[in-house]
């Protein structure tokens, strides 16, 4: 196997209007366009477009979502396009993340408190270690990755590289692997630990599912093997290995003298400035917490809140950005296209959603640090360990492509003005974003005509007086047909109250909101489409990510209250779960014809006669999707049968918890934080950011 190629396995081939774009977009990258966007619509097959272009290509690809669960998905999928080669998913480790923080108001210091999902990090060393040894390498992120994850110059310099043969002694490598971070543990085997066994050596590698066993004799590696971590049977042997490190930062003892030097002198500065201003409190506590840092990092190469002082030990200076995935991206480029001019490639998928996210992290970080600096907490260099700013982010950027139903005008004029690989500035006025733009040379690029022939649903509007009733009389009409129906509302309360009374009515209905839990979201929408609830009512769960075929009517009341969840951009999405069925319809309840109502609705009246047009001249009979329901990500018989809330899981409401005695608060907490451990290996991170949250009131 050519581990330089990539290799899409798939039992079907471009269709409607995905040869089309895969071509547009293939000759947008060939001609170094630097930004591009894939409108695509719902059901049109965009992921499998980008393995298209992933497999032409043949670069170090990185795909960026806006949630775990979707990256999640992704990389599902992307794992069963390219099987032989190296898919990886790179997002935030932490199960349970209490960032370290200062409250002035009530004198309140809260340490640092983290959770680590052994699992994710095992993958994010992955990834890392991919990017370093094998150019055929996708990476699924969240976006975590733009924050700071130490220098892979470094990281890479910290390797074990053994073959057979070679005289080293035991002791060199025992040495070395602890200079790796890996601890010696003879009687548990566990990822980022080694054991000795006679005269063998048995590695855990934090990256690799694998062990590692070697054997010496006088002071000469023998044989070397990869083994079965739970067995220790022999699974292959191996004439040369390179061992990365167990952890992602990593420090040179070599450089703690310069560092040191550097880190003392900013912290007398600090505590000049303080003393100066009167703080004397501030100025004590700085001291003690820096030199007790330091004392630990140099006993043990190690302290809780090290990447405060990343800055010192990737020789950046004040202000300079941090190392981040995209650097690792960069890193591999130059090691194995070491002639090629041309960089990795980068779809943001759901960019709609992602830039906004990617736009706003840094400066939420950047104010809980800047307290506890001024508080005496940290050192002013606590600021460089952060995420990229924006600015950062878009010069880091190689070609990218932006994927949505729902790009953004941000999006579309960042590709239309991007004719070359040097981004530049458009000028004039911005072109309405839903205006076709697709003439070959925007870098905007439509896949509108689904596979199936569906089209786009018809779209009405009604009038919200006796809007329950004429809705009653809609959903009556397809549960005969034996159809489903969306409805959404503007709050948690109505979706609940109209669920209720649509019951009374004998309606099989549920609702869906934040406070249900993800398991039972996933459960209650394959009942949906196995017909055992005909109605959800929904809040703004109906949007990105939904796959429901059965669905013939999506209807939005409280169309006309301009907000989030009444954008354009929420309002097309969410028209497009009626795209599944061939009888698709949306009815819109709205007084007032709103702007977005106006847009959106212009919108998908045009994507809706491209494809009839497409299907007229290709003779397509459309027809509804006939879809099995997905297994899940993990066996849910295998885990706890899901609750209504957080409280059913405790079996008491919120309003008790102030009534239970310190030792049941301490025994309730560690029954939460095992739960959410299971929530996040299971991929279920909403559900674990709930109980996670229900934590932090207990405490």
């Amino acid at each position: 196997m050519d581990h330089k190629k990539f290799h899409l396995h798939s039992s079907f081939q471009p269709a409607g209007d995905q040869p089309e774009a895969i071509a547009k977009l293939l000759v947008g990258i060939r001609s170094r366009k630097k930004e591009q966007v894939l409108l695509g619509v719902t059901g049109s097959g965009k992921t499998y477009t980008m393995a298209q272009l992933i497999a032409k290509v043949n670069r170090p690809t990185l795909i960026i979502s806006h949630n775990k669960t979707l990256a999640a998905q992704l990389y599902q999928e992307f794992r069963d396009f390219f099987p032989d080669n190296a898919v990886s998913y790179f997002v935030s480790y932490y199960d349970y993340y209490q960032p370290e923080a200062y409250i002035p108001q009530t004198d309140t210091y809260i340490e640092k408190e983290t959770d680590i999902n052994e699992d994710i990090d095992t993958l994010r060393l992955a990834a890392t270690a991919n990017l370093l040894t094998r150019p055929d390498t996708i990476v699924v992120a969240s976006v975590s990755c733009i924050y700071n994850i130490g220098s892979p110059r470094e990281y890479g310099k910290f390797v074990l590289e053994l073959r057979t043969g070679v005289k080293i002694p035991r002791e060199a490598i025992i040495d070395r692997l602890v200079d790796l971070q890996y601890v010696r543990n003879d009687w548990g085997f566990t990822r980022g630990t080694f054991r000795i066994r006679g005269n063998a050596i048995d590695i855990y590698p934090s990256y690799d599912d694998v062990g590692i066993r070697m054997e010496l004799s006088s002071d000469e590696l023998i044989e070397m093997s990869r083994i079965n971590v739970l067995t220790g049977d022999t699974i292959e042997s191996v004439s040369q290995i390179v061992i990365y490190p167990s952890k992602h930062y990593m420090t040179d003892p070599k450089s703690y003298t310069e560092v040191f030097r550097t880190i003392q002198q900013d912290l007398e500065k600090q505590v000049g400035r303080f003393r100066s201003q009167g703080k004397l409190l501030e100025a004590q506590r700085i001291e003690q917490r820096v030199n007790h840092d330091l004392e630990m990092i140099q006993e043990v190469g190690y302290v809780n809140g090290i990447e405060n002082y990343s800055r010192y030990f990737d020789k950046r200076s004040p202000g300079d950005p941090p190392y981040t995935l995209f650097d690792y991206f960069k890193e591999s480029m130059e090691r194995f296209y070491p002639n090629n001019s041309q960089d990795f490639l980068l779809f943001i998928d759901e960019s709609h959603m992602t830039i906004p996210q990617i736009r706003g992290m840094y400066n939420g970080d950047r104010s809980r640090k800047q307290t506890l600096i001024d508080f005496g907490f940290r050192l002013p260099s606590a600021l460089d360990n952060r995420p990229l700013m924006f600015d950062e982010f878009l010069r880091r950027i190689p070609q990218t492509i932006y994927v949505s139903a729902t790009p953004d005008e941000w999006e579309l004029m960042r590709a239309h003005g991007s004719a070359s690989i040097i981004p530049s500035a458009s000028e004039g006025s911005q072109p309405d974003p839903w205006i076709k733009t697709d003439d070959g040379n925007s870098g905007i690029v439509e896949q509108l005509v689904r596979p199936t022939g569906l089209v786009d649903p018809i779209i009405s509007v009604r009038s919200m007086k006796g809007q329950i009733d004429d809705l009653i009389r809609e959903i009556q009409k397809r549960i005969l047909r034996k159809e489903r129906i969306l409805v959404t509302t503007l709050t948690k309360r109505m979706a609940e109250d109209l669920a209720d009374y649509l019951k009374k009515l004998n309606i099989k209905v549920q609702y869906l909101h934040a406070d249900v839990l993800t398991l039972d979201r996933t459960d209650r929408l394959a009942s949906l489409r196995r017909g055992e609830f005909d109605v959800i009512v929904g809040v703004n769960l109906l949007r990105e990510g939904l796959d429901l075929p059965e669905v013939s009517l999506v209807a939005i009341l409280d169309a006309d209250k301009e907000g989030f969840l009444r954008s354009r951009t929420s309002l097309i999405q969410t028209m497009g779960r009626a795209a599944r069925h061939i009888k698709g319809e949306v009815i819109l309840y709205a007084d007032t014809m709103t702007q977005s109502i106006e847009k959106a609705i212009a919108e998908v009246t045009r994507r809706r006669d491209i494809q009839l047009m497409y299907n007229k001249k290709h003779h397509i009979t459309p027809q509804s999707i006939e879809k099995p329901i997905r297994s899940a990500l993990i066996d849910s018989s295998k885990t706890k049968k899901p609750q209504e809330t957080v409280f059913d899981i405790l079996g008491m409401p919120e309003e008790k918890f102030d009534s239970l005695t310190p030792k049941d608060k301490k025994l309730l907490l560690k029954r939460l934080c095992v739960e959410m451990g299971k929530a996040s290996r299971d991929l279920n991170f909403e559900h674990a950011a709930q109980i996670r949250d229900t934590i932090a009131k207990i405490s």
